[in-house]
Parts: C-alpha cells; structure tokens; sequence
C-alpha cells in the first residue's frame, strides 16, 4: 500500500511517499479502508519532534506513519472484535492509538472509532475527530460557556479555531477571533462577531473583558492574557509551543490560586465518544460545518504541512486516499 513514511524528526521535507506493507489488525483491532483524512497543528508539532512526541521517541518517531484524523471503511475484523463489522464506515481520531492514518489501510483498535452516518462525507468527517473535539472539551469542560459571554479565541482561522467559533456561536456566545488579516473574512463568515488581525493590534491590550479564552496557538504568556480575563473567567490553551504548554501546566494552577481568575490546559478524563455524537448532532442541525482550505491527495501531504506550518491555511486540509484497486 501507499503511505507517507517518516524516519527522522525534522521539517515536512522528511516526509516520504512510498509503498510499504499493509497491516494486518490484532485480535482487538480493525483494518480500516482509508477513505480520508486530515492535517492537525498537533502532525507539526510531532513531525518536529515535541515535547510528547520524545517522550515516546527520544531520538527517532516512535510511529512511521503519521496523520491521526482517519474516515474510511472496516474492510477485516479480529477475533475479539465486539462492535465493529466488516463494510461498515468509520471515522476517529487516532493520535493516542498509533497514528497511521496517513496511508491507504490503517488498523486500529475498535475503541478509537465510531460509526459514520450517512449525513457526513468521509472527507467532512475526517476532519472532526480531533479539532473540533478539543475545540468543544475547551469550551465546555471545566466551566461550560454561557450565552452571551464574551469568549476570545486566539488563533481562530485554524482547524480547530474555526470549529471553537461556530460552537461558540452555537451556545450563544459573542466571539472574537484572532489571527492574521488572510482569514479575517473567513471567520466573519462563520460567524465572528468581532475580528482582530493580530500583526495590528494586542489582543492582551484592547481594554475588553472576556469571560473565556481558548489559545490554540500560545504565542504570548498566560501572564498578558491575565490583562483582559474578567472576574471568574477562564484561560483555556489548546496547542502551542513546549514553552507555553509548560508554563500553564506548571504555573497556571498556582496563578489560579491567587483569584478566581483559572488558567490551565484542555481538560482531561473526558467522554470522547459522547462529544463526537454531540458534534453530529449539531452536524446535522446546519450549526457545524468544517472550514476546508483544500483538498489533497496522500502524495501533497508534506506540502501541505509546509503550508500549514507557515499559517497559511484557512481551517483544514482534507486528504482524500485513493486506491489503485
């Protein structure tokens, strides 16, 4: 089978498009037919070899194929498979259960997959599974958002930016997006009720409140976002640099302490499989749709992380896998 292969931490030049052998699924797992996929910041931040990504791999990728958004069908089952059968289409987000998804066939565990309705194409469904689940943890984990709550989202033109505004939207927010004049329009469209290029003005220094902030992108310290939190509001990062991520692991709990201002990172221990369904649901009402930039084929993924990386893209990348036979 085709696949993009990487052996070496580095830039997106790492990447290689080549035939390699198709995996055969354990007793708990399932072979999927991949049908689609999608780019994430976090393929980046792996790619380049982060904090997480060496402590499984010090020195090399602990995985060869990368891409953790996977759509496709369940073409073999094993024996211990409970929930899944043959010919029925999937989609899930595979980051914690050994990427792969970048590649025409992938096997993974059952629990990693939910059922495709009929309602989402595979492309628009490999999308979900990981921008727009965090995005929704993020708005509504720790202190869910309120209707008419004013929520700042920085580094809204990206894949999961795009999915926060219009869930933001969905419960009644009033969102203001931030990130580089190219998507301003864009976020407007979805729905943005207020847009700040942020080469041309400081977020961290407009005199507004906000009761929550999702940072997608932590560029700044928690420290400036503290300017523009109201009382009893809520720091939230989702991505970002080591340094940013350290800094709110480490120091946001102790900046909380001091008021009732909280800082922190994405919530853990939450239902995946139930705020996928939830995402459907809202799928299906209009309320929810994913920004795509583009379409690619397998062979254009390093390309497109180029341009990824470099902030040009608007919303997501969609991968469309194509099969000889």
């Amino acid at each position: 089978m085709k696949a993009i292969v990487c052996d070496r931490y580095g830039p997106p030049e790492v990447l290689r498009f080549e035939e390699v052998e198709k995996p055969l699924p354990r007793d708990n797992q399932v072979l999927v037919e991949v049908h689609a996929s999608s780019l994430n910041a976090a393929d980046i931040e792996l790619l380049g070899g982060s904090l997480f990504a060496r402590m499984s791999g010090p020195l090399k990728p602990r995985y060869r194929i990368p891409g953790s958004d996977v759509a496709g069908r369940v073409v073999a089952v094993g024996k211990r498979v409970k929930r899944l059968k043959e010919g029925e289409a999937v989609f899930g987000d595979l980051f914690a259960f050994g990427h792969g998804a970048f590649a025409e066939y992938v096997a993974a565990p059952e629990n990693a997959l939910i059922l495709k309705p009929d309602t989402i194409s595979f492309e628009d469904a490999a999308t979900f599974p990981q921008a727009a689940k965090i995005a929704l943890q993020g708005l509504r984990g720790r202190r869910p958002v309120k209707e008419g709550q004013k929520v700042l989202i920085n580094g809204a033109g990206g894949g999961m930016g795009t999915f926060a505004v219009q869930i933001a939207k969905y419960y009644g927010a009033e969102v203001t997006a931030v990130d580089s004049a190219l998507k301003l329009e864009m976020l407007r469209s979805i729905g943005a009720d207020h847009v700040i290029d942020y080469a041309g003005e400081d977020c961290t220094r407009s005199g507004v409140r906000y009761d929550l902030i999702l940072d997608t992108v932590a560029h700044r310290s928690i420290f400036e976002y503290r300017r523009v939190m109201a009382p009893d509001s809520l720091y939230v990062l989702l991505g970002g640099s080591r340094r940013s991520i350290l800094q709110a692991l480490l120091l946001g709990p102790l900046v909380s302490l001091a008021s009732k201002k909280k800082m922190g990172t994405n919530p853990f221990g939450v239902d995946d499989n139930q705020d996928m369904q939830f995402l459907l649901k809202i799928h299906e009402e209009g309320k929810l749709s994913p920004v795509i930039d583009r379409r690619c084929e397998l062979s254009e993924v390093p390309e497109a992380l180029k341009d990824l990386s470099r902030g040009l893209v608007k919303g997501k990348v969609a991968i469309a896998v194509k099969h000889d036979d």
